[in-house]
């Protein structure tokens, strides 16, 4: 058992008698007190009358030998320690082994058994030393009371640890002057706690009787908390030890180049540490060998376990390694707040495997072009749907496998955050960094993620449910959030949206609009005003399309063969017009496509009803955009003649021409070229499909190939057969397709465009509202404005600046060295 402090026992006040008794005999009554000490330090204190000893200390205070008694007992203490105290655990230890210089001579097992008798010595003569004190400063209450107190020395029990601490730990030894019993006392404690640490079994409870030993004596004879002995001297050893071990073992560790086991070791000896404080030395000290442990095992040996390359972060993230992860994560936030170190080398893999999508996207968009898409009905196609309709374009695949493969890749990295990373906001905020650059790194990232939602807004999407589609579309909208260009995106986004609202092919006009919404949230309002534009005109051009057929029957027509018309009037600065394909005029500025006369009729009669209710406005009609149903006489058809044709209105006008032709003649490429002015393109992907597909082989083609050249003759089918009374005729895809490199040269130019005139507005409106400004400031406001569409390019910057000022809407002021402008109104 040991003792934190000295005892309280009762004692009764003296008797009034010796508060009137004359003078005292002081060395008569030291001589009785001394020798009652010593029975008291010999543990032969039974026979005492503690009552009598406290009366008679109590006497020699009284009569102011307090100081000599005080005296005498610090000189019976000091020379009971050194004479039969110390001597006696000098005998008890085999100094000579614990003083050997050459420890490897020793075993394992004589350095323990050597070191535990010097403990067991040390912690017997210190029990009993707090033992005798209590009972010896009972006795002398009253003079710690007052002769100490007005004094201002300290208690007798406070002086005693004090020369324990002088007389027996720090007198040098024998034979051995340069040593003294607190520092081979030291050596032992560290050398067990060694042991401990290579898995060797020692006497704890023995340990931690000796450093409670050392919290109990002080330095000096106040007491205060930071002179411990425990604290000033021994901890310090210890902790220098620990560096040394803790280097030596990270160095010994990261030479196996094993980071998981390096993470295992480090997160154990880190709880062990821990675990020895509390249960073999002091508590005072776990705070600091948990940094030792920190600095000397993770903060020096962590980088190179993080960047190891067979076994470090990028072969854990490579391998779902998450409980690995989850390690290094734990070490890396004991040394670094921040982790910096973790998010540099995730980051790293992020880009690296973003960086191989984009090689492998590169090298499917870059290879020769795949053979001719396949036509809607070819090889027993019996479910009618257009190839337009399919991802048959290898690069269009390619397009859909990279934004797939970034989304996996996104749910990858999300799981890792979720699981082995805590969702730390520093790594989330690393690892959308990544994902935007190496998204932004790829150029056709906008182009690519438009195409991924087109294909899976589509109607007829195979293989996935309607939950699944929604889920993939949310997480494309995640994707969208990481594009720069987001002007670049909604070109492109308008553009496939065109065609899905022109065709009649969204899967549901609700779905569109949610999918917009969602875009609204995560990019806001002004990325969607143009797009919401493009869904009114639809909703009008329904109550357009519904006035003008009940303006048509208030005619009184009685032609009953009168084509019905339903149209779509797009405002053209709203729609991507020039993405949808040639309108008027084609690249070789021919005019407009020809339609048959009782088309063109209608036509002319619906642009006067529209251009009545809305004058001063122009109407172009987009022939390659529209559908047309028809119905044809086949007359070798079994049965019923005729069927119904769903096909493009370009395939309708070329249809149109065979109606006033006697059966058995043709029409030469050329002759239909002249007679409809369809673009060459065009003319080209309709022809194919009325004249090359086997289920809808209207068109006979002579001589019979599956490309259309310009010495192709066409006669009409009359033997072709369908089981089918409805038939979709499919125009080959090309539409929604990624885009060949003059195409993307072309886009970008008119993106290029539209950002110089959107700088030139920001300009104006923030000069309007600030009057005048600095060089630098503007620069710095206008890309904070436009950052949420593109990242506006400085020296383009610069340049519109110059053109407003050439023309007089800014001025310059102030100096060259300190350009600044003012706003001319």
């Amino acid at each position: 058992m040991m003792f934190a402090g000295r005892g309280r026992g009762k004692i009764r006040p003296p008797r009034r008698t010796i508060l009137n008794s004359g003078e005292v005999d002081f060395e008569q009554d030291w001589k009785s007190l001394s020798s009652s000490l010593r029975e008291i330090h010999t543990k032969n204190a039974s026979t005492l009358s503690f009552e009598e000893l406290y009366r008679k200390a109590y006497k020699l205070v009284l009569k102011k030998k307090g100081e000599s008694l005080y005296n005498k007992v610090k000189e019976f203490e000091q020379n009971w320690l050194a004479h039969e105290v110390r001597p006696r655990i000098l005998d008890e230890t085999p100094f000579s082994v614990l003083a050997a210089q050459d420890e490897t001579q020793l075993s394992a097992n004589e350095r323990r058994d050597a070191g535990e008798k010097l403990l067991r010595s040390l912690k017997s003569a210190w029990e009993d030393h707090n033992l005798c004190m209590n009972m010896t400063t009972d006795v002398l209450m009253y003079m710690d009371r007052v002769y100490c107190s007005d004094n201002r020395k300290p208690s007798i029990f406070t002086a005693s640890m004090g020369q324990f601490r002088d007389y027996v730990l720090r007198t040098p030894l024998p034979e051995h002057e340069s040593l003294t019993i607190a520092s081979l006392l030291h050596k032992v404690i560290l050398d067990q706690i060694q042991m401990d640490r290579d898995g060797d079994i020692i006497n704890t409870a023995l340990l931690r009787s000796c450093a409670y030993m050392l919290e109990g004596l002080y330095e000096t004879e106040d007491e205060q908390e930071q002179n411990k002995l425990y604290i000033t001297s021994f901890e310090p050893e210890f902790l220098v030890a620990s560096q040394v071990y803790y280097r030596l073992e990270g160095e010994s560790l990261v030479s196996k180049g094993d980071a998981s086991n390096f993470c295992k070791h480090a997160r154990q000896a880190a709880l062990n540490e821990q675990d020895r404080c509390r249960s073999t030395l002091s508590t005072l000290t776990a705070p600091k060998i948990k940094v030792v442990v920190e600095d000397q095992l993770v903060k020096r040996n962590l980088p190179e376990i993080i960047s190891l390359e067979s076994t470090g972060v990028k072969y854990m993230l490579d391998n779902n390694r998450l409980s690995d992860l989850e390690m290094i994560y734990e070490l890396s936030s004991w040394v670094d707040p921040k982790k910096e170190e973790l998010k540099k080398a995730v980051q790293k893999r992020i880009v690296g495997q973003g960086g191989e999508i984009n090689s492998t996207a590169k090298e499917a968009s870059d290879a020769p072009p795949s053979k001719p898409a396949k036509i809607e009905g070819e090889k027993g196609d019996e479910t009618g749907k257009t190839a337009a309709e399919k991802p048959v374009n290898q690069q269009t695949a390619a397009a859909i496998k990279w934004v797939d493969d970034v989304l996996q890749l996104k749910d990858k990295y999300d799981h890792i955050l979720e699981k082995a990373f805590q969702s730390d906001q520093g790594l989330q905020t690393g690892l959308t960094r990544s994902f935007s650059d190496f998204i932004n790194g790829f150029e056709r990232s906008s182009e690519y993620l438009s195409l991924f939602f087109d294909e899976n807004m589509k109607k007829g999407i195979k293989g996935k449910t309607e939950a699944e589609v929604d889920v993939l579309l949310d997480k494309g909208i995640t994707l969208l959030r990481y594009i720069s260009d987001k002007d670049m995106f909604e070109r492109y986004y308008k553009k496939h949206l065109s065609r899905r609202l022109l065709m009649k092919r969204s899967v549901s006009m609700d779905a569109e609009r949610q999918m917009i919404s969602k875009m609204k949230l995560e990019v806001g309002n002004t990325f969607t005003q143009r797009i919401e534009s493009m869904f009114r005109d639809m909703s009008v051009s329904e109550d357009l399309t519904a006035s003008y057929k009940e303006h048509v029957r208030n005619l009184g027509d009685a032609d009953s063969r009168r084509a019905e018309l339903d149209v779509n009037v797009l405002t053209a600065t709203m729609w991507p017009l020039d993405a949808m394909g040639p309108s008027h005029r084609d690249e070789g500025g021919r005019p407009a496509c020809i339609f048959p006369p009782e088309i063109d009729r209608i036509k002319q009669s619906f642009e006067k009803f529209y251009l009545d209710k809305h004058s001063g406005r122009q109407l172009t009609w987009q022939g390659n955009m529209g559908t047309a149903d028809l119905r044809a006489y086949f007359a070798e058809m079994k049965g019923k003649k005729t069927r119904e044709l769903n096909v493009s209105t370009y395939c309708m006008v070329i249809l149109m021409l065979f109606n006033d032709l006697p059966p058995g003649n043709y029409l030469s490429y050329e002759e239909i070229q002249a007679r409809t002015n369809i673009p060459d393109n065009e003319l080209m992907r309709n022809l194919q499909s009325l004249a090359v597909a086997s289920k809808t082989r209207i068109l006979v083609k002579e001589p019979m190939s599956k490309d259309v050249k310009r010495d192709d003759k066409f006669y009409f089918n009359e033997k072709f057969t369908s089981q089918f009374q409805r038939i979709k005729v499919g125009v080959v895809a090309s539409g929604n397709k990624v885009e060949d490199r003059d195409e993307r040269q072309e886009t970008e130019k008119r993106v290029d465009l539209e950002r110089g005139q959107t700088i030139e507005a920001a300009i104006v409106r923030t000069m309007k509202q600030r009057k005048e400004l600095k060089h630098q400031q503007l620069i710095t406001e206008v890309i904070q404005q436009l950052s949420a569409r593109f990242s506006p390019d400085v020296n383009l910057l610069k340049k519109k600046i110059e053109s407003l000022i050439e023309r007089e809407y800014l001025e310059r002021v102030g100096d060259i060295d300190r350009p600044a402008y003012r706003y001319m109104a």
